[in-house]
C-alpha cells in the first residue's frame, strides 16, 4: 500500500501541472511557481538527453540490472530535467534511470522540473555528475576543465563549487596533459589514476608510451611505476659505489689466483666487507678447485 501511495503521489498528470505553463522558460514568467520544484510523470519521448553529460560510457549489464529494479519497484528517485520550449525537456541528471526506463518500455518517468539557462544547465549537470563515485578519472578531469573554460571559474572557485581540495582538482586537471593513449587506458581501467599521476612529469611522449607498455606487460604497481619514472629522470638506477680496494688486497690477490689456477676477483662494499670470486669453467674444474680447498 505504501508503494502504491508513493507512486500515485509521483504520478500527478503532466497536463494538470503544465496547464497554461507551456510558455514558461524563466522563473519570472507567469505561473512559473506552479512548475518549478514540481515532480510529475513526464513522457520519456519529450525528454532530450543532456549534451553536457560528462559520462560517455554506460555499462550495459549495470543498465539491465537497474532496469530490472525499476520494473519491480519503479523509479524511486526522480530524474531532474530542465524545461525547454513548449512541453519538451532536457535531462540535467539521472541519465542511467532514464535509459533504464526506456529499456523496459516505460512511457513516462517521474521528474523534478527546473528552469535554467545554458550556463546554469552546464554547471548543474557537471557538478551533479562530478559528485558521483563511478566516473573515471578522465571524465572527472574533463568536467573540471569544462567548468573552468565555460563558466570562467578559477581552480580555487572550482574547488569550492565541487567541494574538493584545490590540490585534488589540480591533480585531476594534470591528467589531461598525458598522451591520449594513456588517457584512454585510464578510462578503460587498464591503469589507475595513480599510474597516470606518476607519469605526468615525463614530458617525452615516446617515454610515456614506453612506460605505459611496461606497466601493462609487467603489471607494475603504482610504486613500481614511480620508481621507473625516477630512474628515467635520473638517467638510470642508482649504482652502489664500491669501496676502493686496499693495497694489501691488491698485493695478495695475484697469489690467490696462482693458487687456484684461475684469475680471481675481489670486491668490497662500503661496510668494509669483501668477497673473493673464484670462477670455474666446467664440472671438472669445479671439483679441482674444491680439492684445493680440502
Amino acid at each position: 500500500m505504501a508503494k502504491a501511495t508513493k507512486k500515485q503521489a509521483l504520478g500527478r498528470g503532466l497536463s494538470a501541472i503544465l496547464k497554461d505553463t507551456s510558455d514558461i522558460n524563466s522563473a519570472n514568467d507567469k505561473n512559473a511557481n506552479k512548475l518549478v520544484g514540481t515532480i510529475v510523470e513526464i513522457d520519456v519521448d519529450s525528454i532530450a538527453v543532456n549534451p553536457y553529460q560528462p559520462r560517455t560510457y554506460f555499462d550495459e549489464e549495470a543498465l539491465r540490472e537497474l532496469a530490472s529494479s525499476i520494473k519491480e519497484l519503479g523509479v524511486i528517485q526522480p530524474i531532474t530535467v530542465r524545461k525547454m520550449d513548449g512541453n519538451t525537456f532536457q535531462l540535467v541528471s539521472g541519465e542511467r534511470r532514464f535509459r533504464a526506463s526506456k529499456l523496459i518500455g516505460n512511457k513516462t518517468i517521474p521528474a523534478y522540473i527546473r528552469l535554467a539557462n545554458d550556463q546554469e544547465m552546464l554547471e548543474m549537470a557537471l557538478v551533479e555528475n562530478i559528485q558521483r563515485k563511478n566516473l573515471d578519472p578522465i571524465e572527472v578531469a574533463l568536467s573540471y576543465q569544462r567548468l573552468i573554460d565555460d563558466i570562467n571559474l578559477t581552480q580555487e572557485e572550482l574547488s569550492t563549487r565541487v567541494g574538493k581540495k584545490r590540490s585534488t582538482v589540480t591533480n585531476y586537471l594534470r591528467l589531461l596533459k598525458l598522451d591520449p593513449i594513456l588517457q584512454t587506458g585510464m578510462r578503460d581501467g587498464f591503469i589507475s589514476m595513480g599510474h597516470g599521476r606518476a607519469m605526468i612529469n615525463v614530458e617525452n611522449t615516446e617515454d610515456q608510451l614506453a612506460i605505459y607498455e611496461k606497466i601493462l606487460r609487467e603489471k607494475l604497481s603504482v610504486r613500481q611505476t614511480e620508481d621507473l619514472v625516477k630512474q628515467l629522470k635520473t638517467g638510470g638506477p642508482k649504482k652502489t659505489k664500491s669501496k676502493i680496494i686496499p693495497s694489501y688486497v691488491k698485493e695478495e690477490t695475484p697469489k690467490i689466483s696462482e693458487f687456484f689456477g684461475q684469475k680471481v676477483s675481489v670486491s668490497m662494499g662500503n661496510n668494509g666487507k669483501g668477497k673473493i670470486n673464484i670462477p670455474f669453467h666446467s664440472k671438472e674444474d669445479f671439483y679441482r678447485i674444491l680439492k684445493l680447498l680440502k
